[in-house]
């Protein structure tokens, strides 16, 4: 199982407009460059699923080819990437297979051809929140999962190799976390998959190289080092003090912050300091949330000022139609849900026009917790410190409902994203309001009870409609709910039952009403002639 750090949740810091299909392709496409031996020439892409209905409206084609660019997944020239990859020499074929079921419904096969003539065929998929899995290495099966360095060693499947490859890596000083023998049949091609706790050289593939059974040696660079330094040797008591301060669920949370006297916030900030020491990261969790808050202000607050249109056509002007209408006195609701509303319909226009955004915990729900958050800021004085608090509550929150279920609209519908997002903001603003860890983890099942259910129905595949207005609804849901956890009214159903039950639910979802953008809202007759208008 994946061990979610703090940026798997609150991150990652993106181009929109979606996570698992914009950030989590680019992951894939990432790692298949790292594959290469030398920079891809020819490339083509054939996906399938919930990539391939809602590839071209979620950026998926775009994000790919920047991913074998070498693009960051924060870097606005993603919008550009055929442009960038024609320039390059790149030469890509884009298929849409929308008639093959895959195991994933975010999956895809990439076939590469470098510029010095290698060939690599392989297969990866996208599991939620930018995150990915390579599942399929030129017809083998294997598991990368980039969480951690992975030493890739092609080889002919002989007595002797395995045992080379691990001495090679002892003598360099690394330790082997995890390895794993593919292979297609006895004697013939085979990878060994090994993932370390230390970074790997050069001089460390080239003594791996040595062996004449060996073909090639790739090494992949685990996605949390990129802008956090190179990794450095693991303490020997470093999985010891994460162990203190992991969880597992919602329950053991608590019992972590009742035993160590802490709030959510700290518990999580301290995990997420033993993490890193165990991943061998040296970066502070600080920077990261500053940047983290920058970006969130930046995209809720420009389109206010300045509105910007979707990629689709779909949306934009309507966060500034809003503020400016409740600014005018004609506003049905309070000045803080509607200026949550504002801010959440704003995050979503960012998103949409390929913008940054931080994904929480993905970028189709990327508007509810900024909202908020700096709602609250705005109308009830909270400081960054505190907001801080917040997102560190919320990534709490957030880890627990990704390691039980599912933050993935195309996994869970709308209500593992929007929903998710949700409890997330709503555990936030009762810890930052001084509640206690039980009326946070209160807060967010009174979340995920009113938006059981809610299904990803994104018209044209576009995270536009009905995206953004249920961000700015369920803000409010987040607010209100925070509201009746604070006053103490209990609840009959806890947090972890909430979780389970909602990914029951999730599961149960026709593939029509999961990100494939074929029912519910996407269906309707005016959404069904918007697309034919624009096909």
């Amino acid at each position: 199982m994946k061990t979610y750090g703090l940026r798997d949740i609150i991150g990652p810091v993106m181009v929109g407009p979606s996570s698992s299909h914009t950030a989590g392709a680019l992951a894939i496409a990432t790692m298949a460059r790292r594959l290469c031996a030398a920079p891809p020439a020819h490339a083509s892409f054939t996906l399938y699923g919930s990539f391939a209905h809602t590839g071209r409206g979620h950026g998926t084609d775009k994000a790919l080819v920047a991913g074998l660019l070498g693009l960051d997944a924060d870097d606005l020239a993603i919008r550009d990437s055929f442009a960038l990859a024609e320039k390059a020499g790149l030469a890509v074929e884009m298929t849409f297979d929308t008639s093959t079921e895959p195991e994933h419904p975010n999956t895809v096969d990439i076939a590469v051809t470098d510029a010095a003539g290698g060939i690599l065929t392989m297969r990866g998929v996208s599991v939620g929140g930018g995150a990915a899995v390579i599942t399929r290495v030129n017809g083998v099966e294997v598991n990368i999962t980039g969480e951690h360095t992975s030493v890739v060693v092609h080889q002919r499947d002989v007595r002797g190799v395995l045992a080379h490859i691990s001495s090679c890596l002892a003598r360099c000083g690394v330790n082997i976390a995890t390895a794993s023998l593919y292979r297609t049949a006895k004697h013939d091609d085979a990878y060994t998959v090994m993932e370390t706790d230390d970074a790997v050289d050069e001089i460390a593939r080239g003594i791996i190289l040595e062996h004449p059974a060996v073909y090639d040696v790739h090494v992949i660079a685990p996605s949390f080092a990129d802008g956090d330094g190179d990794p450095v040797c693991v303490p020997l008591d470093a999985a010891d003090a994460f162990e203190r301060w992991n969880y597992e669920d919602g329950a053991g949370l608590l019992e972590t912050c009742a035993a160590e006297g802490c709030t959510i916030a700290e518990v999580f900030y301290r995990r997420e300091q033993a993490l890193r020491t165990l991943q061998g990261v040296t970066a502070e969790v600080g920077p990261y949330l500053t940047r983290a808050l920058a970006v969130m202000r930046a995209a809720a607050t420009g389109p206010i000022e300045q509105p910007v249109a979707s990629t689709g056509g779909l949306i934009g002007g309507e966060a500034q139609k809003l503020a400016r209408a409740c600014a005018d006195g004609a506003a049905l609701l309070d000045p803080l849900a509607a200026r949550a509303a504002a801010y959440a319909l704003a995050v979503l226009e960012t998103n949409a026009s390929m913008g940054r955004i931080v994904a929480t915990p993905t970028a189709g729900s990327a508007g509810v917790l900024p909202a908020v958050l700096l709602s609250l800021q705005d109308l009830r004085g909270f400081t960054d410190e505190q907001l801080m608090e917040g997102l560190l509550t919320a990534g709490a929150v957030g880890y627990v409902i990704a390691r039980n279920a599912s933050v993935s609209g195309a996994e869970g519908g709308c209500q593992a994203e929007v929903g998710s997002a949700a409890a997330m903001a709503a555990a936030a603003a009762v810890a930052m309001a001084g509640g206690t860890p039980a009326q946070a983890l209160a807060a967010g099942a009174n979340v995920m009870m009113s938006l059981l259910g809610l299904v990803c129905d994104p018209v044209g595949g576009l995270v536009e409609v009905p995206c953004q207005k249920r961000n700015a609804t369920a803000a409010s849901i987040a607010l209100v709910s925070a509201q009746i956890a604070l006053s103490g009214v209990q609840n009959l159903i806890s947090f972890d039952e909430a979780v389970a039950v909602m990914d029951e639910v999730g599961r149960g979802l026709p593939f029509e009403l999961r990100e494939s953008a074929l029912g519910g809202i996407a269906a309707a007759p005016s959404a069904c002639a918007w697309c034919n208008a624009c096909c």
